[in-house]
């Protein structure tokens, strides 16, 4: 465990970084918003910015001696190596998109990884006012009340989640919509709602029996999401049905009674 601090004290910091970014987004949220774009679709606005530099400062002062990764520095400096040193893995609003165009998920989500294992995890959508946490071995809550994933144990009434990603080549469009085309006569929906962090709470709470994505933007997208999942008794994995990477880029997330029938019709959709 690191040295200066306990778990308590962690997740109570990344809780109150995550609200006082909350505040700035739930402004930014109603107000005229400026928009530059990293990619064809990938979006990153003022209030991106000014959020990452207020839960950097606020996590720094507090830990001074941690590693950090944020989505935005790392768009602007390249990427960070991740090392056993407890590290702070910041996405500061994810669901940009959303949030220019005024859909209400969109989320600040903070992880904290020591060893390289995601040990706490904060989801915070400050439109809705839903806090979701986690420590490592400690259970997963929504507003301070305990959550568990689905029961569910059929594919055919499941509910999943994936997202389009922000490439728009033809390869890689036609690989995402075949793979939806053969998913979607095995679930009983599918929802794309924009935020990666959001999904994986989703499935903790049990609102979503299934998730994957894949060719996501980094690391930040799913460390606070991954300890919730967990916690709340679900599993991360690769869509291969190999282990989850933090690094990869590739997440699938599911209740345990559904995992090997949605590696397989992953398998079967490629």
């Amino acid at each position: 465990m690191a040295e200066n601090g306990s778990v308590e004290e962690f997740l109570a910091v990344a809780v109150e970084a995550a609200k006082k970014a909350g505040e700035v987004i739930r402004k930014g949220f109603y107000q005229t918003k400026h928009v530059e774009h990293k990619g064809l679709v990938d979006l990153v606005t003022e209030t991106d910015k000014a959020c990452e530099d207020l839960i950097f400062d606020y996590l720094k002062q507090h830990f001074p001696d941690h590693k950090f990764i944020g989505e935005e520095t790392t768009a602007a400096c390249g990427i960070t190596e991740l090392t056993d040193e407890p590290t702070w893995i910041i996405d500061p609003l994810d669901g940009t998109t959303n949030f220019v165009h005024g859909f209400p998920f969109v989320c600040v989500s903070i992880g904290l990884t020591i060893s390289k294992n995601p040990t706490v995890g904060v989801v915070y959508n400050p439109i809705m006012d839903e806090l979701f946490t986690g420590v490592h071995g400690k259970g997963a809550f929504l507003n301070g009340n305990p959550i568990k994933v689905s029961s569910q144990s059929e594919l055919l009434k499941s509910l999943l989640a994936t997202e389009a990603g922000t490439k728009r080549d033809k390869a890689t469009l036609d690989a995402s919509t075949n793979r939806i085309n053969s998913l979607l006569f095995k679930v009983r929906s599918l929802r794309m709602s924009g935020s990666c962090a959001l999904n994986l709470c989703g499935v903790a709470s049990g609102r979503l029996d299934l998730f994957y994505e894949l060719g996501f933007g980094g690391p930040w997208d799913v460390a606070g999401g991954a300890v919730i999942v967990k916690e709340a008794g679900g599993l991360l994995f690769d869509p291969s049905g190999k282990d989850f990477d933090i690094t990869a880029q590739r997440v699938a997330a599911s209740n345990p009674l559904l995992k090997d029938a949605f590696i397989e019709a992953l398998r079967q959709s490629e």
